[in-house]
């Protein structure tokens, strides 16, 4: 009996030491986990996408007011993946994840009775600070708990989770505020919210190959800023942002776009077009695997052309070229962005969760510059000027990056 003991201690502490893959149960406990959150938490990002136009008409604001919902989301969310993504170096992941659900889902019950509008963009501000503990701790939490040879493959499952969330949060706010109200609907996301946390607090197993920064604060922030003279990084970050202004760009304009002729479409029907996320959902985890035989680097660049290829067919004048176009920019985008983001855990050799969240930081950078910066190229010039160069930039950035290793690599 005693022996048996033994042997089951044995079993389990080499089981905690060695990482998970793909045929543990928990490898699929974390994964199941981290999708409800990541679910979760991109709805929420980007419920509000499509009644931008709504809230110019309920508010009486201007379209470049309305995007602001978005936009301050998103610069709460950086902020908070900086704090959070420090205090996941020295606390662990775990409980930045799952309680990140529960304040994030708060705003939601008080949003309904707001009357004024900057104070509704405030709370927005303050549930973007809160909604950051997922995306800061995750990726981190996949490259310490996962085996390496499945962490591209876990981190594609994950972003592919973050697509479906930004579809449904999209189609289900658009959908149901057209039959409801977005009051109504925002007290449903914040309903959901809580009932994920409670799954996620149970669900989500106990970090084991965690490691606690024991450096004071300003070591970790020297660290921290290390991964900011990292080139390889850099390319990474600058990639991560263009991927997003050029993604959010497409997207957010797209609902002024649809309202007007030829198309004339209206909320509900324009929101179907979220789907086209679906195929966001099914490129990343294939997007790995495809990457495991043939290079990240090359799946990635063509993943990138891809993109600006469904982007530029957007520009055609019938719903469903338009329609295709969006699929086609779904997939080559979480193509390109699940394995950028793969790479990050990789070429970080310490502080891992920080430079997951540097790469955020960036990335959500591109998400606030896509919907408010790119407002008066929208206005002054519409639609065909502001898909001409969300065409353009990530493609013109992975030549010049190609270019750029060659010539460097010539002179070697």
């Amino acid at each position: 009996m005693d022996h048996t003991c033994i042997y089951e201690t044995e079993v389990m502490a080499f089981m905690e030491k060695r990482k998970y893959t793909v045929r543990d149960r928990d490898f699929w406990k974390i994964i199941a986990s981290l999708l409800l959150a990541s679910l979760f938490i991109f709805a929420n990002i980007y419920s509000v996408q499509p009644l931008l136009p709504v809230f110019v008409a309920d508010f009486g604001i201007s379209v470049s007011t309305s995007s602001l919902s978005l936009s301050l989301t998103i610069v709460g969310l950086i902020v908070g993946l900086i704090v959070l993504g420090f205090f996941s170096d020295r606390n662990g992941r775990r409980s930045y994840i799952i309680w990140s659900l529960a304040g994030s889902a708060i705003p939601f019950f008080i949003l309904p009775f707001v009357e004024s509008f900057n104070i509704f963009l405030l709370l927005r501000l303050i549930q973007g600070f809160a909604l950051a503990g997922v995306p800061a701790a995750a990726l981190a939490y996949i490259s310490e708990e996962i085996d390496r040879k499945n962490i591209a493959y876990a981190t594609a499952l994950y972003i592919s989770s973050n697509a479906l969330g930004g579809m449904l949060g999209r189609v289900l706010t658009g959908f149901l505020t057209d039959a409801f109200s977005w009051q109504l609907t925002f007290f449903g996301f914040g309903a959901t919210g809580f009932a994920l946390f409670i799954v996620v607090f149970l669900l989500l197993p106990p970090s084991h190959h965690f490691e606690p920064s024991e450096l004071t604060f300003s070591k970790d922030i020297e660290g921290f800023l290390f991964h900011l003279k990292n080139p390889s990084l850099l390319v990474v970050f600058g990639l991560g942002a263009i991927l997003q202004i050029a993604f959010t760009g497409v997207w957010t304009y797209l609902p002024f776009h649809l309202e007007k002729p030829p198309f004339s479409m209206s909320l509900q029907a324009i929101s179907y077009l979220f789907f086209a996320y679906g195929i966001g959902v099914i490129g990343s985890p294939l997007a790995g695997r495809v990457a495991e035989v043939f290079g990240l680097r090359r799946v990635r660049i063509i993943g990138v052309f891809i993109f600006s290829a469904g982007i530029l067919m957007t520009l055609a004048p019938v719903l469903w070229m338009v329609a295709v176009g969006l699929c086609v920019a779904c997939l080559g985008f979480f193509t390109a962005h699940s394995l950028t983001a793969a790479s990050v855990g990789q070429q970080a050799t310490h502080h891992k969760g920080s430079a997951s969240s540097l790469y955020l930081v960036s990335y959500y950078i591109g998400v606030a510059a896509g919907s408010s910066l790119l407002s008066p190229i929208w206005t002054r010039f519409g639609w065909n000027t502001l898909i001409l160069l969300c065409a353009i930039m990530p493609a013109c950035y992975v030549l010049l990056v190609s270019w750029h290793r060659k010539r460097a690599a010539s002179v070697i």
